[in-house]
């Protein structure tokens, strides 16, 4: 008997592998300054926990259905018509264990084997590696600064392939990048036009410094929505999402849901319910991410880093190092090394281009993250 089959074989999620490497220089005893993960470094507000007291009182936390508490569905669908101004119904929603299993469901419920799936290279590197398990085929679709590193309608007349899908994440990760709502309404029109599947990425939605972005269900009924409680709502150890899909979609996703995942962790979805309560207080954390990403705009030039992709949104700044190094692995290495920050390199992004390139997380407090550009300044 062999080992994995190849589905069960993917790359390496490299910014965990920096994580590790960073723990194990704070288990020496050595400093370490975190600018490689997506994480906000504040927990979920206060008061979550508070209300929370009292469902562990008198709730026997047990699965809910596969579609989730429908409290939780109705609160995430007037979410949507207090930030986007659209009427979700709560039928349509599906909440997940976190995005990640989002992505499973959206993927199993939307495509066939075999089917082929464009995504934006550089983009998150779970996509293709989450296709491939499935046995779809991930469609690399290189974007640039001319097209603000997303995947425009002209991006994709001009590279030709044909697609039974498209993921979009306007905020991206690593860029931060936005799509215009105008950009993002032709897309959609292009996908229900020419039969592809709209995947929209959404997970960091509310983080954005300036125009916010725009949800696909403005534009388009058929597209599915992928979200998270993670970024915006400081829930990541949580692991709490949802989906939001066409109604047609909506029994053969509970089915999956059900087979696959029973439910999402009940005390989850009852905090996600209470989350929803603190509105301002995740503003203020927004404005506060806002001023790190000023700080760091202004000092990292001073440390040798001063080319990046349009920050719109998200908590990224993706800096282009090619005056510095062609191999972004090993820079990151040396640079946890000899500074102690870890980042992470391009290659996790984009296994081609990413070479020259990294991303810098700025989810901390920014008097952290000032001691971080300290550690660079002088560095080469």
């Amino acid at each position: 008997m062999s080992g994995l089959s190849r589905r069960g074989t993917v790359p390496p999620f490299i910014v965990m592998d920096v994580v590790r490497a960073a723990t194990d220089r704070e288990a020496q005893g050595l400093p370490v300054w975190h600018m490689e993960v997506g994480q906000p470094s504040l927990g979920v507000p206060q008061g979550v926990t508070e209300a929370l007291k009292g469902v562990l009182e008198s709730d026997t936390l047990g699965y809910t259905v596969a579609l989730g508490l429908p409290e939780l569905r109705r609160r995430i669908a007037v979410h949507y018509q207090r930030t986007q101004g659209v009427e979700i119904d709560p039928s349509r929603v599906v909440v997940t264990t976190g995005s990640s299993t989002g992505f499973i469901l959206a993927f199993a419920a939307c495509f066939e084997v075999g089917a082929r799936v464009g995504l934006a290279q550089p983009g998150y590197p779970a996509y293709p590696s989450i296709l491939r398990s499935l046995g779809i085929e991930p469609v690399s679709i290189p974007v640039g600064p001319d097209s603000r590193y997303q995947p425009t309608v002209e991006v994709l007349e001009r590279c030709g392939q044909k697609l039974d899908g498209l993921i979009v994440a306007s905020p991206s990760n690593p860029t931060g990048t936005i799509m215009a709502p105008d950009e993002l309404q032709r897309l959609a029109a292009y996908c229900d036009a020419n039969g592809i599947r709209l995947i929209s990425d959404e997970i960091y939605h509310g983080i954005a410094f300036g125009q916010q972005a725009a949800t696909a269900a403005r534009f388009t009924d058929q597209a599915v929505l992928i979200n998270s409680f993670s970024k915006y709502f400081c829930m990541t150890g949580w692991r709490l999402g949802w989906l939001v899909v066409p109604e047609n979609m909506v029994r053969g996703v509970e089915c999956l849901a059900q087979n696959l995942f029973i439910s999402a962790p009940a005390l989850s979805q009852h905090a996600g319910i209470h989350v929803f309560d603190h509105i301002e207080e995740l503003e203020a954390r927004v404005a506060a991410y806002g001023r790190s990403r000023a700080m760091l705009l202004e000092e990292l030039p001073k440390a040798g880093f001063s080319r990046f992709a349009p920050p719109d949104g998200a908590f990224y700044l993706y800096a282009d190092v090619a005056d510095r190094t062609n191999d972004s692995l090993e820079f990151c290495r040396r640079m946890l090394a000899e500074t102690g920050v870890a980042a992470t390199p391009g290659v996790d992004f984009d296994p081609v281009g990413g070479s020259h390139f990294v991303r810098f997380s700025f989810a901390r407090d920014e008097a952290t993250l000032r001691e971080a550009v300290e550690q660079l300044k002088g560095w080469s």
